[in-house]
């Protein structure tokens, strides 16, 4: 056995060849789901490529995951693309879909090409997720030209949470199902790569997934997607409020608080087990003069 595969940490799930788009479409065509998961940081894409998991989604949750900002339309740009190459450098064979900010792509085609281009090559994603609707299959037509994969964001849009007034379902009326699928299929014919369809009624999701030829991913969506996504942190137990799609099967928050509590009282009964480095021999015999040496200099 390898000292790699003999890691204690290592998975028999592990990922040792690289995602793309192509595997998906096969995984796709197999009848296999896949998933995925939020992930902003290098470490905890270690452990998500050490449990086989293909897809990391670097969200603009990480606004709210990582920053403490209020909604997603606060992610800044810069720190995104920092982020996704954080990821992609912890999780190389995992597929990372690198999410674009509000603002990074809705004022014109060129910007929107520019900082797409950016999540590539500063960024080493492997595609970018835009939130879309029919309005933006030109853009989409755009980016698949200059050859960035595009995953079109349908459903529930939450950088449009201000102008809906709130976080809300999609689809849940005959005209605005009607209108996710004939946006759903426009925009795969635009050039999509994929689509992901957020909070709106399983019967809609499975009229666009049989609407469509491309993988589905659903975040609230209903099992007829190809894949489904959350938030890493509410599968974790790490937030304070979990949807009904994402509840948790680990309490990693409250292990996290169980180790800072257990933390202040070993450093206030001085318990910090034994103290790892020691002087050199030469170096102990010598302490004494230097600290009497040290004395005569002060009292000088």
């Amino acid at each position: 056995m390898s000292a790699e595969s003999s890691h204690p940490d290592r998975s028999s799930r592990e990922l040792t060849k690289p995602v793309t788009l192509r595997s998906l479409r096969k995984m796709m065509g197999d009848g296999h789901p896949f998933a995925a998961l939020t992930c902003y940081d290098a470490t905890t894409a270690r452990l998500l490529q050490r449990a086989g998991v293909p897809i990391l989604l670097v969200g603009d949750t990480a606004a709210e995951m990582i920053l403490g900002l209020p909604g997603t339309i606060h992610a800044p740009l810069d720190l995104l693309i920092q982020l996704t190459a954080a990821v992609k450098r912890g999780a190389p064979n995992c597929l990372v879909m690198a999410d674009m900010p509000f603002l990074s792509y809705q004022v014109d085609e060129v910007e929107a090409i520019r900082n797409a281009g950016r999540f590539l090559v500063e960024g080493q994603a492997d595609c970018v997720k835009l939130e879309v609707d029919g309005t933006f299959t030109g853009l989409v037509s755009q980016l698949n030209r200059a050859g960035i994969p595009v995953i079109a964001h349908i459903g529930s849009r939450p950088q449009q949470v201000k102008h809906d007034g709130g976080y809300r379902a999609a689809g849940r009326t005959r005209a605005e199902a009607s209108r996710l699928v004939e946006e759903a299929r426009r925009l795969e014919e635009a050039g999509a790569t994929m689509l992901l369809i957020e909070a709106v009624p399983c019967e809609v999701t499975e009229e666009i997934v049989s609407r469509t030829s491309i993988p589905v991913i659903g975040c609230g969506a209903g099992p007829a997607c190809h894949g489904q996504v959350v938030v890493t942190q509410d599968l974790a137990g790490m937030t304070d409020w979990q949807p009904a799609f994402a509840q948790p099967l680990a309490q990693i928050g409250t292990a996290i608080t169980k180790l800072g509590e257990d933390w202040v009282d070993r450093v206030s009964s001085g318990n910090l087990g034994k103290h790892p480095y020691s002087m050199a021999p030469e170096a102990g015999r010598d302490a004494g003069s230097g600290r009497d040496a040290m004395a005569e200099t002060s009292s000088s």
